[in-house]
């Protein structure tokens, strides 16, 4: 009791102490004491307090409280201490609503902000509930979380790159800031949250039934559908109300709620009054770091929280890594295919179909077949750059779909490639530096600055995960972890860096346009390489792929050749983010196509899967050449697009992933 006192008094002193530093912050104090010596004489500053500095306080407090008990809730809905709006997805579903009806019926979303923000997050929390089932698996549901996110930034990327005018505005707010101009946004928020957050204190005594268990709440007489129905609208409440007004903020809901259970807390009253002073301290202590850094520019929040946090989240992947094991099934397949012949010579005839429509589209229409031949051959603009397109994207897909064969298989998880262990985020946030770094040489330095990226993640990843013997679980948390602060990183450069954003979202989205022989070259020798290496361990995937004991008992070394594994998937997703960009979605869809066709066996499995990758992105690329032409799409947002229907099913009928 003594120790609760203790630190909740002391949260509390450092709640006071952060707001007394925060609200002297500005572009117009000369420092903390100066401020609170001239603010009661000094006309000026007492309008800048009341009329900014304030605004800002009160916000930050109503959503960092807002969100640290959603954040609760969420944990205790579904017994997993990795839950909040921003890993089940709420967030992201949120502003993919508001972006889509800020650019199509922009004056709805004037009027009902708060009803666009709550229809987002339920379909995302509906969709990750429908998702995961009846599962209560932490990985799986924090997993499941991490696509569906994916999924909405997807669409949401897509969005602005083909509105761009009408989504500029929403740029500094989609990544989280606490801005405010005036009192607005108090008004609008207060009311939501303060009475969500007083309903749920009321009815808080219902939650702390759950802590026994389903089965034991309902023997007390307990409604556990009522129960937990109220639980899930709070929380949704609190995360729209939160992302209406400051945009999308991770990590508060996850930090939040830890920091409380270390004082001993568990009754859901007391958890959540702790909650709203620990949750308001911190997304007001980011806020006077964000601010602190940068003095002239206004660097979004939200990406501070995703750098606080993710080191936190590694923390607790690594503790839950440590005690526990994952054990999964052998990844589901089965021969549907009993001539494999006739189903190569279809695929043959299909791709060079796809390679010859490629070839013979300039842009705004189509060479005919006749002339086709002395244009590759007499047209130097075809063959400088129509030509190395279209083969470099037929070979980058092939890459990305062995890359993501490989990681599925060592990490014995259908979901999972470079893109979800953090790997494609590590490239992206160096790359971006690059970038802004060299803007005259980008050519050169961002795919170096990619390729120094994906390898300096992989190597802080396998670091911290080589105690626990490269354990799937904790690649797969820490993967969360890497790619929302590999995010965060590419957010404050893109805002304090004023890159341009058309440019940053094209590269980001991930785009074949540019690409030459020289890249053509890169890409063959690394397959060349790369390759023999895959078909050299293809049969020891096939053990390991039914778990570490199986592969022990054989004689297998697991974490050394998991270690090598992920040393060639990493090589792969480099070289593939060095040369296109980030383009996701072709590892995770190209084995599951390939493991429906023809079983999960590698040495069949292996030859399709890198035919159906390829021929994914040149169709990806070769659509958003068309589509819109002669605009370009990026082929990343067309695999993303084409590729969510097929994941959803994926994620609904995947093989669970049990802790034990």
């Amino acid at each position: 009791m003594k120790r609760t006192i203790l630190f909740l008094t002391a949260y509390v002193l450092l709640f006071v102490a952060l707001g007394a530093i925060h609200v002297s912050q500005g572009q117009a104090s000369q420092g903390f004491f100066a401020f609170w010596q001239e603010v009661w004489h000094d006309e000026q500053q007492m309008n800048f307090l009341l009329s900014s500095r304030l605004p800002r306080f009160v916000i930050g407090c109503l959503s960092g409280a807002a969100l640290a008990v959603a954040g609760m809730l969420l944990q205790s809905m579904t017994r997993n201490p990795l839950a909040s709006g921003s890993t089940l997805g709420i967030h992201a579903g949120a502003y993919f609503f508001v972006v889509l009806f800020t650019i199509l019926m922009p004056g709805m979303m004037g009027k009902y902000p708060i009803v666009i923000t709550m229809m987002g997050g339920v379909v995302a929390a509906l969709l990750v509930s429908l998702l995961v089932g009846r599962s209560l698996d932490p990985v799986r549901i924090a997993l499941t979380g991490l696509i569906v996110t994916m999924l909405f930034s997807s669409f949401t990327s897509a969005l602005k790159l083909l509105f761009e005018n009408e989504a500029s505005t929403l740029f500094l707010w989609g990544s989280g800031t606490l801005l405010q101009l005036d009192w607005t946004g108090v008004r609008f928020a207060w009311p939501w949250i303060v009475g969500t957050l007083l309903f749920a204190f009321f009815v808080s005594r219902r939650f702390d039934v759950l802590l026994l268990g389903d089965e034991a709440a309902a023997g007390l007489g307990q409604n556990i559908t009522l129960t937990k129905g109220l639980g899930w609208l709070f929380a949704i409440i609190l995360a729209a109300v939160t992302v209406t007004v400051v945009g999308p903020i991770g990590f508060v809901g996850i930090i939040a709620p830890h920091l409380v259970r270390l004082t001993g807390l568990r009754m859901h009253r007391s958890m959540l009054l702790a909650n709203v002073v620990v949750g308001a301290a911190l997304l007001i202590a980011a806020d006077i770091i964000v601010r602190y850094v940068s003095k002239a520019t206004e660097l979004p929040v939200g990406a501070m929280t995703a750098i606080i946090g993710g080191p936190w989240l590694v923390y607790l992947a690594f503790k839950m890594g440590v005690t526990s094991r994952t054990n999964t099934g052998s990844l589901d397949g089965e021969v549907r295919v009993k001539r494999i012949g006739r189903l190569y010579v279809v695929i043959t005839v299909a791709i060079l179909a796809m390679i010859v429509a490629s070839l013979s589209f300039g842009g705004t229409s189509f060479t005919s077949l006749a002339k086709l031949p002395s244009e590759l051959l007499y047209n130097k603009f075809v063959w400088d750059f129509r030509v190395p397109r279209v083969f470099v994207s037929f070979i980058i897909g092939m890459m990305m779909a062995l890359s993501g064969l490989m990681m599925q298989n060592v990490l014995r998880n259908p979901l999972a490639d470079a893109s979800v262990i953090g790997i494609t985020a590590g490239a992206n946030a160096v790359a971006m530096l690059c970038m802004l770094v060299f803007p005259q040489a980008a050519y050169l330095f961002v795919p170096l600055g990619a390729i120094v990226g994906a390898f300096v993640t992989m190597f802080i990843i396998l670091a911290i995960s080589a105690r626990s013997g490269f354990q799937p679980m904790i690649l797969l948390l820490m993967g969360i972890a890497f790619s929302a602060v590999g995010a965060a990183v590419v957010q404050i450069i893109l805002v304090k860096a004023n890159v341009h954003a058309t440019q940053a979202l094209a590269w980001l989205a991930g785009s074949t346009y540019g690409t030459s022989w020289h890249h053509l070259v890169i890409v063959i020798v690394t397959l060349l390489v790369i390759l023999p290496l895959a078909i050299y361990y293809a049969p020891t995937l096939d053990v390991l792929s039914f778990g570490d004991e199986v592969a022990t008992g054989v004689g297998i070394p697991t974490s050394r050749t998991r270690f090598i594994i992920i040393v060639l998937v990493v090589i792969l997703s480099a070289i593939s983010v060095s040369v296109v960009g980030a383009i996701g979605f072709v590892g995770l869809l190209a084995p599951h196509i390939a493991r429906r066709i023809v079983g999960p066996k590698m040495m069949r499995l292996m030859p399709l899967t890198l035919c159906l990758g390829g021929m994914l992105l040149l169709a990806a690329d070769f659509v958003g050449r068309v589509v819109l032409a002669p605009k370009e799409i990026p082929a990343g947002v067309i695999i993303s697009l084409l590729g969510a229907p097929y994941l959803l099913y994926l994620l609904k009928t995947t093989n669970r992933v049990k802790a034990k």
